[in-house]
């Protein structure tokens, strides 16, 4: 068979093996199609040198590190994480490079998720906005994205077998609607699809993901690429919707396909689908390429510690104890993390910067007056007495301590085991407040760690993440007030890790994992169950303070438009990032107590008032409805909270929403309670039981009229009360009855 793709015509032979990779990163070069290379992302361009290990995992050439998910999230700003797309669409042109996967989307759904560092929120808004900009940054310089991992891969641990088992509702509502909202608004090149199943169905060959939900619902126009080695059954891959099998070459793969196109088994239109898929991919990347692009180095170093220090969150500030004066002051600063920074995790990621700040070159380059080390502890963080002894020494000598701790390790391959920090670590802070109690604390890790109890005895702590090659600048300028804070928790800091609401569903087992929570993600679980924890979802504090006036809301176009006025009260000028979350007091559906529908993160200087507009559109009020099998906006009074957290809500606001036909069509297997609560179908079963009573009066007729047998009989469906004495609910009555409440 051949196919005439608008070029060179492909045999089913050609077309199979251009639906696998003809190296590890590279495309098959096939008649006319040349190959174009794939490489790992998120946060900087990973491509391997020549020679290197064959995974590429050990060595790459140099490129910007810039700040992986979890610090740039924290930013809350879309027009930043737009900047470092652009800027990383520059490098991968520059280098070559004509696909950069990523961005990770999946929602941190435990705190021990092993790549949790590569994602950005628990949130679905919050992960979906940001996403969206930064493939469309990096998509607007000829570099295409792939949206990853598709989908619920939230947890590494078995993860190229385990079943994510999860409802319809909690699918589509939380761990889809990112990816939704992405593919919609900026048409990624590529997804890909993960290792995991899906309610029992490997993604790389699940039809209703991939095809279904993908391109018949979303619109997707774009390439499916499996995530490297996910592909069991590539026949039943490309059947499913799965366009590029990665890596390769997969000879045994090309010559099942051939052999199913050929025994009837595989629709050849299925393969020439895919194969144009991936001709339609090379021929984009090489329009768009450019063996003359460069970029400038320096300039993105300076991009990086920009949003380094954006994405920085200042959790604790008593007595102002921070910034740090620059001048007549001596300044100890303790712990190997800031002199030798954790800056990224493990794993496909993992970058080779074109430079490395540390945090102890750069305060010390701020600071006018002396500056202290000791490292206070090993270079693999464990203890060590007499490295304990010179900090706590160093402290007590010191105007102020600054004390630099972390985790040993996040990496992709395997979940984290706890959620505590290193006690050597933790015993380091106790000695040095002892010596010092004017200490700031700053934490350099991947994903949440316990911060209780031992942070309050903490004047100062800042959450310092994986701030990626400039963080340590970011730090500093952070430390000094040269940046002013303005991150945010893009996650909960629980008080214990059982509190949590996955923390019995996780990481599951006999290869199996149930998202038992449902859609309680994160700060959605801890406030349905009223759970107090040491820092909410959305928190930060700042070196100024903002006040918040009453918030007024108005229905545009169906959604809502808010407006609140943000004045910043202090003598700093800084940035606010405003947020709104929803509730529907007396709802039918099953929610959270409030949901994050819109945010805003804006500058507003010293003694000024910004009016800020937060737009929340009406798709983003729907929830899935399992009996409808569709989205619905139900209508009623929606109370939005404006606040600066989750639990920080400083003005609420109540408008009125028109809902959708929710109607659910009634059948024989309703209940006699959703019958009557049905105003058609009360109006028809209420002639039946006066029919009936009009015959007679006794039997079913008579027992309905008691109160309380009704309230048993009313979750009895319509089909089974023909068994009832006097029962006017035959057979041939229920289908009447429900074809006149459906007309």
């Amino acid at each position: 068979m051949t196919t005439d793709t608008g070029a060179i015509p492909l045999t089913t032979a050609q077309q199979a093996a251009l639906t696998s990779g003809g190296g590890f990163w590279h495309t098959t070069a096939v008649a006319d199609l040349p190959p174009i290379m794939l490489t790992d992302g998120p946060h900087g361009v990973r491509k391997q040198v020549t020679g290197a290990d064959h995974g590429g995992l050990l060595d790459s050439e140099p490129a910007t590190c810039f700040p992986p998910a979890v610090a740039l999230g924290s930013s809350w700003d879309p027009e930043l994480v737009r900047r470092i797309g652009e800027a990383l669409g520059d490098e991968a042109r520059a280098m070559g490079v004509s696909v950069l996967l990523g961005p990770g989307i999946n929602l941190k759904r435990s705190p021990l998720g092993g790549r949790n560092f590569e994602y950005y929120a628990e949130d679905p808004l919050l992960t979906g906005v940001l996403a969206t900009e930064w493939v469309r940054g990096l998509q607007s310089r000829g570099v295409g994205a792939s949206l990853k991992h598709f989908a619920v891969n939230s947890q590494e641990t078995d993860r190229m077998r385990v079943s994510a088992d999860v409802d319809e509702r909690t699918l589509r509502e939380m761990y889809l609607r990112a990816f939704q909202r992405v593919v919609q608004q900026a048409q990624p090149w590529t997804v890909m699809c993960s290792y995991n199943r899906i309610n029992g169905v490997h993604a790389s060959q699940d039809p209703w993901l991939l095809t279904r939900v993908l391109r018949d619902e979303w619109g997707f126009e774009g390439l499916v690429v499996s995530d490297w080695g996910a592909v069991v059954d590539r026949v039943a891959a490309v059947r499913a919707g799965l366009d590029l099998t990665m890596p390769g070459p997969d000879d045994t793969g090309d010559e099942a396909l051939v052999r199913a196109v050929a025994d009837g088994t595989l629709d050849p239109v299925a393969l020439d689908t895919s194969a144009a898929r991936v001709r339609a991919l090379v021929e984009r990347a090489v329009a768009a390429s450019d063996p003359a692009a460069t970029y400038d180095a320096d300039a993105h170093h300076a991009l990086a510690r920009e949003a380094a220090g954006r994405g920085i969150v200042l959790l604790k500030n008593d007595r102002d104890l921070l910034p740090l004066p620059r001048h007549d002051v001596t300044i100890a600063v303790l712990g190997e993390h800031a002199r030798t920074p954790r800056f990224q995790g493990g794993g496909s990621s993992q970058m080779n910067p074109t430079r490395l700040d540390d945090a102890l070159t750069e305060i010390t380059a701020l600071a006018g007056g002396p500056v202290l080390f000791a490292a206070g502890y090993g270079s693999d963080g464990t203890a060590d007495e007499q490295l304990a002894a010179e900090a706590v020494e160093t402290a007590r000598t010191a105007d102020v301590a600054v004390v630099f701790i972390g985790t040993a390790q996040e990496t992709e391959g395997a979940d984290r085991q706890s959620l505590e920090l290193p006690a050597a670590q933790l015993a380091l802070v106790e000695r040095v407040l002892a010596a010092n109690p004017r200490t700031v604390v700053v934490l350099s890790h991947g994903a949440v760690v316990l911060t209780t109890p031992w942070d309050h005895a903490v004047p100062a702590l800042v959450e310092g993440w994986l701030l990626g090659q400039a963080g340590g600048g970011a730090i500093a300028d952070v430390l000094f007030g040269v940046v002013n804070p303005s991150g945010r928790l893009t996650e909960t800091i629980p008080l214990k890790l059982a509190h949590h609401p996955s923390h019995l569903d996780f990481p599951g087992e006999a290869s199996h994992v149930r998202y038992g929570e449902g859609v309680h993600v994160g700060y959605r679980g801890f406030d349905a169950r009223e759970q107090e924890v040491a820092y909410p979802f959305g928190f930060g504090l700042s070196y100024t303070a903002f006040a918040y006036g009453d918030a007024t809301a108005t229905v545009v176009d169906g959604g809502i438009e808010v407006r609140v006025p943000v004045t910043n009260t202090g003598g700093r000028d800084g940035r606010e990032v405003v947020q709104v979350y929803a509730s529907l007091p007396g709802s039918a559906v099953r929610r959270a107590p409030r949901e994050l529908k819109g945010f805003a993160n804006v500058a507003v200087a010293a003694g000024q008032t910004a009016v800020v507009v937060i737009r929340i559109a009406r798709d983003d009020l729907a929830y899935w409805d399992p009996r409808l099998r569709r989205w619905a906006v139900e209508g009623g009074d929606y109370l939005l909270s404006v606040g600066a957290s989750s639990r920080d809500l400083r003005t609420t606001v109540t408008v009125a929403v028109t809902g959708d036909d929710t109607r659910v069509p009634l059948s024989a297997e309703s209940t006699l309670g959703e019958w009557l609560a049905d105003p058609k179908g009360g109006q028809v079963l209420g002639q039946a039981f006066a029919a009936a009573a009009a015959q007679g009066g006794g039997g079913l007729a008579g027992m309905a009229a008691d109160p309380q047998i009704f309230t048993f009989l009313s979750g009895v469906p319509l089909n089974r009360m023909a068994a009832f004495p006097g029962s006017p609910f035959t057979a041939e009555a229920v289908a009447q009855l429900v074809a006149a409440a459906n007309s």
